[in-house]
C-alpha cells in the first residue's frame, strides 16, 4: 500500500483521502495512518505546488550551477553541500557524477542577482574549485508535468 500511495501523491499531492482509499481498496483511516507514519519517518518530506512562472507577471530566473569542490576529510561532500543549501536562494543541491561534484538549483529576480550569488557567496568558499552557471531559458516539463504544450492545429482537413 505504501508504494502505491507514494506513486499517486507524487503525481497529485491534492488527491482526496476518500478517493485514494477507493483507488487502493482500503479504509480511509488506513490511508490517513499510513501517510502520517510516512510523514513521521521522513519518507514524505513535504507537499509542493508546481507553478509555471512564465504565465504570471512575476519575474523569476532559474539556474543550474555545477560546482567542483575539494571534499573535506571525514565529511566528504556533506558539509559543503550543507553550507550551500542553507542559502535561501538555493532550491536544491545534488551530489552528481561526472566532471562536477554538486548540482545546485536556485532562483532569483534577475540574471544579475544569480550571477552575484555565484560570485559573492558560492565561488568565494574555500573548498569550491570552480562553477559553471546554466540559466534555464524555458521549462518544457517539470516534476513529470508538461508545461509547454505543443500547438494543436484545429483547422479542418480538406480532401480532394
Amino acid at each position: 500500500m505504501r508504494e502505491k500511495i507514494l506513486g499517486i501523491i507524487e503525481k497529485n499531492s491534492r488527491v482526496d483521502i476518500k478517493e485514494l482509499a477507493v483507488i487502493l481498496g482500503v479504509e480511509e483511516i488506513d490511508v490517513v495512518n499510513e501517510m502520517a507514519a510516512m510523514e513521521a519517518e521522513g519518507v514524505i518530506c513535504g507537499y509542493h505546488t508546481l507553478i509555471d512562472w512564465e504565465k504570471t507577471s512575476i519575474e523569476k530566473v532559474s539556474a543550474l550551477i555545477e560546482v567542483r569542490v575539494t571534499p573535506q576529510r571525514g565529511q566528504g561532500f556533506d558539509s559543503i553541500a550543507e553550507r550551500i543549501y542553507k542559502y535561501p536562494e538555493v532550491n536544491s543541491v545534488y551530489l552528481i557524477s561526472g566532471g562536477f561534484d554538486l548540482l545546485v538549483t536556485l532562483e532569483g529576480k534577475s540574471l544579475k542577482e544569480i550571477s552575484q550569488f555565484v560570485s559573492d557567496k558560492l565561488s568565494t568558499q574555500e573548498s569550491i574549485l570552480s562553477t559553471a552557471t546554466h540559466f534555464i531559458l524555458k521549462k518544457y516539463k517539470d516534476h513529470g508535468t508538461i508545461l509547454s504544450k505543443k500547438y494543436d492545429d484545429e483547422r479542418m482537413k480538406i480532401t480532394p
